[in-house]
């Protein structure tokens, strides 16, 4: 669905950043959104991210795109 697995994503600062803006938006969206679908859908995709920038990541080099 998403490539995660990217060289952008080397840097463990932008992993962090990635995950902690999706975490703060899902929750922007269950404490003050109308609509629950958008919070469950940030905070699912903060999940994946966490997942797979924390326990399962390995570099990747930077000619692999």
């Amino acid at each position: 669905m998403f490539k995660l697995r990217h060289p952008f994503f080397n840097p463990p600062w932008r992993r962090a950043l990635i995950v902690a803006i999706t975490t703060i938006w899902g929750l922007v969206e269950l404490f003050w959104g109308a609509d629950y679908v958008w919070a469950l859908i940030f905070l699912g995709l903060a999940g994946v991210c966490a997942w797979v920038f924390f326990f399962d990541w390995e570099d990747v080099p930077d000619d692999e795109q």
